[in-house]
């Protein structure tokens, strides 16, 4: 029989995360409070921009990735893994969902923007 996750510790897991997003958006707030913010950093070397399509090609690249562990994480979970918890399996099937969603919709803008441009007038 498969094992369910205490509700104890998915509530420390989804506290730990929480805390986890809320730490390095608190410390840019104090140094911008107290007048603290870094100066960049200087330097000689020129920094090649990657282009457009590198960029979304690594997009998609990561988005693939969530979506294969996540995958893998349900299936674990499935076949009654116990070192797979339902919680890191809901995390990780979020996350993929939430990053498939947000490549969705810049595609979307870029072939909206497309259309406008071929649509202009010359």
């Amino acid at each position: 029989m498969v094992e369910r996750a205490d509700i104890n510790s998915v509530l420390s897991d989804i506290r730990a995360l929480r805390s986890q997003m809320n730490q390095p958006q608190g410390l840019d707030q104090n140094k911008a409070i107290q007048g603290q913010v870094s100066r960049p950093e200087r330097s000689d070397q020129v920094r090649e921009t990657p282009g457009f399509s590198d960029m979304l090609s690594q997009a998609v690249g990561q988005v693939n990735d969530l979506q294969q562990t996540s995958g893998d994480m349900k299936t674990a979970y499935q076949q009654g893994d116990p070192n797979m918890d339902i919680s890191r399996v809901m995390v990780a099937s979020q996350k993929a969902s939430v990053s498939f969603e947000a490549l969705t919709q810049v595609r979307n803008r870029v072939v909206k923007a497309y259309e406008d441009i071929m649509n202009m007038p010359v």
